[in-house]
C-alpha cells in the first residue's frame, strides 16, 4: 500500500460545537429550575401538625357483657353455699340417725336382757314346783304302795306303779305347765309369757328332755294312741282328728288338764267336761 493512502483514524469524533453548546443549555435550564423549585420549596410546604390517638371506650353491649359475668359469679357463689348448706343439713342428719339408732339399739338389748332374765325367774320357778310335785309324787306313792301291799289290791298296785312314773317326768312337765297358767294365748308364741297350745305342750316337753313337733297335727300322733279311758298325767290331749288335729293340751290327773285355749281365757286348768277331747297320746 502507499504511504500516501488515508488511514482511517481511532480516535473519536469531535462533537461539533452547536451540540455542545445545545447540551449545556439544557443543563443550566434544568439546574435552574431546580434552584427555582428549591427556593420556592418552603414557602408552599404544609406544616406538619400532632395528632393525638384516641384509645377505644367500652360500648353498652361490653358494659351488658361485664355485668352478666359478675351476675353469673354471684349465682355460681349462691349455688355452691346451698350445695354446702345441704351437705351441712345432711351430716347433721346422718349424725342424727346414728345416735337413734344407737339408742334404739340400746333399747333393744335392755329389753332382750330383760326378758331373758324374766325367762330365767319364771323357768327357776318351774323348776321349784316340778320339784315340790315331785317330792309330793313321791311321798303320795309311798303311802299308795304302803297301802296296795297290805290290801292287795290290784288297782291300787297299778296307782303306784303309775304315780311313780309321774313323780320323775311326768310331775316336771305338769309342773312346768301349771306354772304358766294366767299367761296370754298368741298364736305363734311359744313363751315366756304367751303361748299357743302346742306352744305350751312343746315347752312343757322340753323340759324334760323329750322334743316334740311344734304344731298340733303332728303332736297328735308323737306318741302310742291311747283310750280316754285309760289316761295317764302328762299325756297329749287333742282336739280333731289324730294328724290333722287343731288344738292339744297336757292331761295333769285327776280328770284335769292345762292348756294355752283362746285369746278369751288364756292358759287355764279345766275339768275334760269343760271342752271333751278327742283323743289322746302317750309319750312317756
Amino acid at each position: 500500500m502507499s504511504h500516501t493512502a488515508q488511514i482511517t483514524s481511532h480516535r473519536k469524533p469531535r462533537r461539533s460545537s452547536s451540540k455542545t453548546a445545545l447540551r449545556a443549555g439544557v443543563a443550566g435550564g434544568v439546574l435552574s429550575s431546580i434552584a427555582v423549585a428549591g427556593a420556592a420549596g418552603p414557602a408552599h410546604a404544609e406544616p406538619v401538625t400532632e395528632k393525638t390517638i384516641e384509645m377505644p371506650t367500652l360500648t353498652a353491649g361490653l358494659a351488658d357483657g361485664v355485668a352478666q359475668s359478675a351476675a353469673a359469679t354471684q349465682q355460681v357463689a349462691s349455688v355452691l353455699q346451698l350445695h354446702a348448706q345441704e351437705d351441712a343439713a345432711a351430716k347433721k342428719a346422718a349424725e342424727t340417725a346414728k345416735t337413734a339408732k344407737a339408742k334404739a339399739e340400746a333399747i333393744r338389748k335392755a329389753e332382750a336382757e330383760r326378758k331373758r332374765e324374766e325367762a330365767a325367774a319364771k323357768a327357776a320357778k318351774a323348776k321349784a314346783a316340778a320339784q315340790a310335785a315331785a317330792s309330793a309324787e313321791k311321798t303320795t306313792y309311798s303311802t299308795r304302795s304302803t297301802s296296795a301291799k297290805s290290801t292287795g289290791s290290784t288297782a291300787t298296785a297299778k296307782t303306784a306303779s303309775y304315780t311313780s312314773t309321774a313323780s320323775g317326768s311326768a310331775g316336771a312337765l305338769i309342773a312346768f305347765a301349771r306354772a304358766q297358767i294366767g299367761d296370754a294365748y298368741v298364736m305363734g308364741s311359744t313363751g315366756p309369757n304367751a303361748w299357743d297350745c302346742s306352744g305350751l305342750v312343746q315347752a312343757a316337753y322340753k323340759q324334760i328332755g323329750v322334743d316334740l313337733p311344734r304344731v298340733s297335727q303332728d303332736q297328735s300322733t308323737a306318741g302310742t294312741q291311747v283310750s280316754l279311758s285309760n289316761l295317764q298325767p302328762g299325756d297329749i290331749l287333742y282336739w280333731g282328728s289324730a294328724g290333722s288335729a287343731y288344738h292339744t293340751a297336757i292331761y295333769v290327773g285327776g280328770g284335769e288338764f292345762v292348756g294355752a285355749q283362746n285369746p278369751g281365757t288364756g292358759v287355764v286348768e279345766k275339768s275334760l267336761d269343760w271342752d271333751p277331747p278327742t283323743g289322746a297320746v302317750r309319750v312317756l
